[in-house]
């Protein structure tokens, strides 16, 4: 018999906010995180806007000489982390640490380490590049740092499937737990792309919005005006745990996590397949896995970054999977607030989901102005949040390389 598998801890860094509660409130609110970028003069750039993280200090969580060899993505990893084990009141030291394990998704990794540490090569040489340059690099050390942290010596790794990397870190941890290899998993994604070559690679792409004028209007949605994502940044982390466990400690439990589906386009590099039936396959898998029927989904929060071919796609998939019967169905994009956190995006979005059904609100759409004939049909909940009573829920994430990723999340019962 496999093991039902539930939520019992969150934290999230993001630019709406630096713990669960606050990103939450801000989001229901309808609040936009993007502003223009601070980081760098962004002058010559055809971008100028980002999601940033605010105020974030690291020292909050970590000692000043730990957070100076870890990068930024690490950084955020380690305060979610930090943040969940608390909220699911995690006592690690009555518990047995060898079933316990992390899974970190991750698109790009230490990107700024590398851009930063190459400078110091090309100007100053290759004796003064840091020592600490590989290990802030490398994609798997938020997992890693976090698991030297608290001691956690279960199954540690990284995914990277680009925007569906924290998806796939997630719907990892859950089966682990399921097939009783792990008694708790803390699973999520961490990014900080925010960076000039990161920047200037996504603008040459012209994959980027380039609606400087009004950063708060640029991600939109499902909108006919639409035209490229924002980039954004941050982390969300989930404690997972296997329900016998979580009922024996007593443990507050938010959600189940009762479903998991994962295909690929096997189509294009950055496009998606046109007529986004691996996408749908994604979230076929993730209801047969729950078993449940389509007609029990309530609520799906879409990848929906903006951009005017996905966006159009993931409208396809989603109608074709629910055969054009979806009037009971609510359809959110929450990066139309938070921006696009690439491979933290399903992360931060598993906690949307999740509090979703906790908290009975649907976040809204917003700059959702101008509806797009190729995007009608489905309710995107513009501009208010929504009491909703929510029991089921679908998280997608659509990753260049064509991974798709859905991941069901239910009302708990015991």
């Amino acid at each position: 018999m496999q093991n039902r598998v539930v939520i019992t801890g969150m934290g999230v860094i993001s630019p709406l906010g630096l713990n669960a509660e606050s990103f939450w409130a801000n989001l229901t609110s309808g609040i936009s995180g993007v502003d223009y970028i601070t980081y760098f003069d962004t002058e010559n750039y055809a971008t100028r806007i980002a999601a940033e993280v605010k105020d974030f200090n690291p020292t909050d969580y970590l000692e000043k000489k730990e957070a100076r060899r870890m990068d930024r993505f690490t950084q955020f990893a380690m305060a979610a982390a930090d943040q969940a084990i608390k909220d699911a009141d995690l006592k690690l030291e009555t518990l047995n640490r060898e079933r316990i394990g992390v899974i970190l998704g991750s698109g790009i990794g230490g990107i700024g380490t590398l851009e930063e540490q190459h400078n110091v090569l090309i100007n100053r040489g290759p004796d003064r590049v840091s020592p600490f340059f590989i290990t802030m690099l490398i994609a798997n050390m938020g997992a890693g740092q976090i698991a030297i942290a608290h001691g956690l010596r279960g199954y540690n790794m990284a995914t990277v499937s680009a925007c569906a990397s924290s998806n796939n870190a997630l719907g990892d941890a859950y089966s682990i737990i399921k097939q009783g290899h792990a008694d708790v998993m803390i699973a999520g994604g961490a990014e900080a792309p925010i960076t000039p070559l990161a920047i200037a690679g996504f603008c040459s792409m012209k994959a980027m919005s380039t609606c400087n004028e009004e950063p708060k209007k640029a991600s939109r949605p499902f909108d006919s005006k639409r035209d490229g994502f924002v980039i954004g940044e941050g982390s969300a982390m989930l404690v997972l745990e296997n329900l016998d466990h979580a009922l024996a400690r007593g443990a507050n439990i938010y959600a189940e996590i009762a479903g998991y589906g994962c295909t690929c386009d096997a189509y294009h590099v950055t496009a998606p397949e046109p007529d986004g039936k691996g996408a749908a396959k994604a979230m076929e898998l993730a209801i047969l896995d729950a078993g449940v029927s389509k007609s029990d989904v309530d609520y799906i929060n879409a990848h929906g970054t903006s951009t005017p071919l996905g966006d159009k796609i993931e409208t396809i998939a989603i109608k074709h999977l629910f055969n054009g019967s979806t009037s009971h169905l609510a359809v959110s994009s929450t990066k139309s607030m938070t921006g696009h956190l690439l491979g933290a995006a399903g992360g931060i979005e598993a906690v949307t989901c999740v509090m979703t059904i906790y908290k009975k609100i649907v976040p809204p759409t917003i700059n959702y102005d101008h509806p797009d004939p190729e995007c009608c049909d489905l309710d995107y909940v513009p501009h208010k949040a929504r009491p909703m009573s929510v029991k089921v829920a679908l998280n997608n994430s659509l990753g260049f390389g064509g991974h798709n990723v859905s991941l069901l999340f239910r009302e708990f019962e015991k």
